[in-house]
């Protein structure tokens, strides 16, 4: 009886395996070669990389705990809603979520996620954007509150910059020893000791000058060159200048051509001196070279398609999580840095792209 049952079970197992085997090889047969999504297309010489894309730590390729098991929903932090500003510090990323009145922070390497929401003097109202010193200390603008709210590298409250009716700050660049403030009320750049905080003058230097003059500026960015890059949306431009405040140039003008700006926001420079500006209107990252020029853009209008933006925000140039990202490269092309936009809107609030070449 037991040798006609296991005589039984093995042919069954058999069948099953055979079956297996061939639903296996048909969709072998059937799998399309992956793709992938490079800009500037076919012909031109690709140059970005479009890597991946997520809004919670479950996109971001986290594996499901026990806890998860048992509660049915996941542990970790939930998904973005409306982010803006980011920024990444030893292998994790911060994103600033606007609505729910908090950063969330990715392990990247972990792919885990959790809030960062302090309470009382800290508390924080609608963060926009965040900025991280070398010692690790946090600058968190916050359209709420109207300060710039400062935390120590493990979270700890410090202190806040700005006091009511003062000004509306959106963004901060930080140098070794000074603090450049985005003031959106004030159409200026506060620049303040970075040691005392005590405000040592404003861009620009002469308001009445027509040359640098400030509208609507949003975000700041300075690169290794010691230039100072300021995405005015009032302005339709990017203003430059000197870390003393002094104006050098211009980039692009209103339109919604490559070259124009119609809605700047977030801009980035990368060690070459290249400038990363959005545009949320057009919702592409145009790519200028140090003299202003207009050298690529990358991203489209959309949120279904790989590399689309919806309402773009911000963005920063990463050289320090390449490693992290290298496996998601096309065969060939060598990732130099990564590139972070968020998305307001849309299905995937975290894109990741790739500069490089093929190798």
């Amino acid at each position: 009886m037991f040798a006609s049952i296991r005589s039984s079970a093995l042919t069954g197992l058999c069948a099953v395996a055979l079956v297996a085997i061939a639903a296996s090889c048909t969709s072998a047969r059937k799998a399309a070669p992956k793709s992938y999504t490079f800009f500037p297309p076919a012909p031109d010489e690709p140059r970005v990389q479009f890597l991946t894309a997520f809004s919670s730590e479950v996109e971001l390729g986290r594996s499901p705990s026990f806890a998860d098991f048992i509660t049915g929903r996941p542990s970790g932090a939930g998904p973005l809603v409306k982010p803006y500003g980011l920024a990444l510090k030893d292998g994790k990323l911060y994103v600033c979520d606007t609505m729910t009145s908090s950063l969330q922070v990715f392990d990247l390497a972990k792919r885990r996620a959790r809030y960062f929401a302090p309470r009382g003097e800290g508390r924080l109202q609608m963060p926009i954007n965040i900025s991280i010193d070398a010692d690790g200390t946090r600058y968190v603008t916050d359209a709420g509150r109207n300060q710039v709210l400062i935390y120590s590298k493990d979270g700890v409250y410090v202190g806040a910059m700005g006091t009511t009716g003062e000004m509306k700050p959106t963004d901060v660049a930080i140098t070794p020893d000074r603090l450049y403030v985005v003031d959106v009320k004030g159409h200026s750049i506060r620049v303040y000791s970075k040691a005392d905080r005590k405000l040592l003058f404003t861009i620009p230097r002469d308001p009445k000058e027509a040359k640098g003059k400030l509208f609507s500026p949003t975000n700041v960015a300075w690169d290794k060159q010691g230039r100072l890059l300021v995405s005015d949306l009032g302005g339709f431009a990017v203003q430059v200048y000197d870390l003393e405040g002094n104006y050098l140039r211009t980039i692009g003008q209103q339109g919604v051509a490559p070259g124009l700006f119609a809605r700047p926001k977030g801009v980035a420079v990368d060690h070459e001196g290249r400038a990363y500006v959005v545009d949320a209107a057009t919702q592409v990252v145009q790519l200028f070279d140090p003299e202003g020029r207009l050298l690529m853009y990358f991203g489209q209008a959309g949120s279904s398609t790989e590399g689309e933006l919806y309402l773009p925000a911000a963005v920063k140039v990463d050289y320090d999580h390449v490693s992290l990202f290298q496996k998601r490269a096309a065969p060939g092309f060598k990732i130099e840095y990564l590139i972070f936009v968020t998305s307001q809107f849309g299905a995937h609030k975290v894109s990741v792209y790739g500069f490089g070449s093929r190798k």
